[in-house]
């Protein structure tokens, strides 16, 4: 679940950068936060996918 959330994340950065709509900001949050949440199951040694 955690990797189909990364990758419609990564989607959705990638059309806001290409449109560059007001929504690229809350995108670029977004993918920011799903980045951290993914270290840090790695830190903490659980499956990232």
């Amino acid at each position: 679940m955690l990797w189909t959330i990364c990758m419609i994340l990564i989607v959705l950065w990638l059309v806001g950068m290409v449109t560059s709509y007001t929504m690229g900001g809350l995108i670029h949050i977004l993918l920011v936060i799903a980045i951290i949440v993914v270290l840090l199951r790695v830190i903490q040694g659980r499956k990232v996918l």
